[in-house]
């Protein structure tokens, strides 16, 4: 006989005792339920879904039990959901129509018909929101946040948690403290935007400063919103924006191709830099890749004794042997050719840059050493290289969309329409930046 199922006069029925472990949720020691059909193919199926259906109720009834708020909350969803309604506030169930109403209370009564308290809580909302605060919001984000942030690695990691830090706290600036984060509303983020308009005026902060501390409150709010599964939550921070009429547009300023022939490749420019930092920089010179897209990538990454060298830009998983590495974004995947500079930096460390890898300080470092020894033009910084090879290749005659690919930009946002037709080849990449490399030095080769 198949288990909990038991025959009589014909019809099946469900008899199981209740786990002990629900005691405390389920009065009735013993379940006995009719199955209503006399063949017992059917019986073990209606059977598993109703002992389903019990047991994550019971689960949700122990969580309606917890001190936990958040936890209390969503066993509160869950027996909602189990019994089939879904979680309202107090108040939206008060604003349903009369015979849901009633529906819910018939529902939450036990079997002897005595209204619940577990079944209750949940099924006419008379569970509160979670007391999570202000001060708890960032670790609640990040735990919520895992999937997304999965490549990033330690230093990364401290970037994101960090600029989530200071926006919080300068909101527990303009509002006065820590406050709950579900009783955020429209007037507190008012306040925030008021207090970055007063620091502009005192500081000369920038108005993108303060609009990535409103996106990154309202990020993480979105986040916590969804995982409770609230709908139409609120949104304190819609149309939350400071915009600047006397902000010109910032973008880093080349270094200048004659600075780099002239003075960056004689013979004694580097002396004193070590050979990391160098060769970090003679590839971003080759290759007009982010700094840190250099930085990070782990050795397996560095493909120079490939047919055609190249390195392989994409996110990396963590693994026992290296951390992780997330890339700016989607379009940023992509093989960059190795020629003339960079590949002869990159021979020299096929294992990638450990020193800096994951790490911060290489930009600090190499802009003061450029500065120090009169080979950066003021107020351009070693960041600018990325700008100066667009222009190299510009300048070649090179298109903007194969320019674009080269670059790691989206091709459909600088076309303003869909892109369509094939991806370079690894072979046209390479035979295009061959025409803008530099000559390589003997003392660089």
């Amino acid at each position: 006989m198949a288990q909990g199922l038991i025959q009589r006069c014909g019809k099946w029925y469900l008899k199981r005792r209740v786990p002990r472990r629900f005691a405390g949720v389920e009065p009735r020691p013993e379940i006995w339920k009719s199955l209503k059909t006399d063949s017992l193919t059917a019986a073990k199926i209606k059977s598993e879904k109703i002992w389903l259906e019990l047991v994550e109720g019971w689960e949700a009834r122990l969580g309606g039990k917890t001190e936990d708020s958040t936890a209390r909350f969503r066993a509160a969803q869950a027996l909602a959901d189990i019994r089939g309604f879904r979680f309202l506030s107090a108040d939206e169930v008060a604003e349903q129509p009369l015979k849901e109403i009633v529906e819910r209370v018939e529902v939450a009564r036990d079997p002897e018909g005595r209204p619940d308290e577990i079944e209750a809580s949940a099924l006419l909302g008379a569970v509160d929101q979670p007391s999570l605060m202000l001060t708890e919001m960032v670790e609640m984000a990040e735990t919520l946040a895992g999937y997304d942030n999965k490549f990033k690695n330690a230093r990364q990691m401290r970037i994101w948690r960090g600029s989530r830090n200071r926006a919080v706290t300068n909101l527990m600036k303009a509002i006065g403290g820590d406050h709950p984060v579900m009783k955020l509303t429209g007037a507190h983020a008012r306040k925030h935007k008021k207090f970055w308009k007063a620091k502009m005026l005192v500081d000369g902060t920038s108005a993108e400063t303060a609009n990535k501390d409103f996106n990154y409150i309202s990020g993480m709010l979105k986040r916590i919103y969804e995982d409770l599964e609230i709908e139409d939550p609120p949104k304190p921070y819609a149309g939350v924006r400071i915009d600047d009429r006397y902000q010109k547009p910032k973008q880093k300023l080349e270094v200048p191709v004659d600075w780099i022939a002239e003075r960056w490749l004689s013979p004694a420019a580097f002396e004193g830099l070590n050979e990391q930092a160098r060769d970090i920089l003679l590839i971003s010179i080759e290759t007009g890749c982010r700094q840190s897209e250099i930085i990070d990538l782990p050795a397996e990454a560095f493909k120079v004794d490939h047919a055609l060298p190249h390195l392989l830009i994409a996110n990396a998983a963590h693994s026992a042997a290296t951390e992780g590495r997330e890339i700016k974004n989607l379009h940023s995947e992509r093989q960059v050719p190795l020629v003339g500079l960079a590949l002869a930096a990159a021979r020299r460390h096929p294992d990638g840059f450990p020193r800096y890898r994951g790490k911060a300080g290489y930009s600090a470092l190499v802009n003061g050493y450029l500065r120090s020894r009169g080979l950066l033009p003021e107020e351009v910084t070693a960041g600018g290289l990325r700008h100066t090879w667009e222009s190299r290749l510009k300048a070649a005659g090179q298109q903007v969309d194969d320019r674009g690919e080269l670059m790691g930009h989206s091709i459909k946002k600088r076309r303003g329409r869909e892109a369509y037709g094939n991806s370079l080849t690894l072979e046209e990449r390479t035979r295009i930046v061959k025409q803008v490399a530099f000559p390589v030095p003997d003392h660089l080769a």
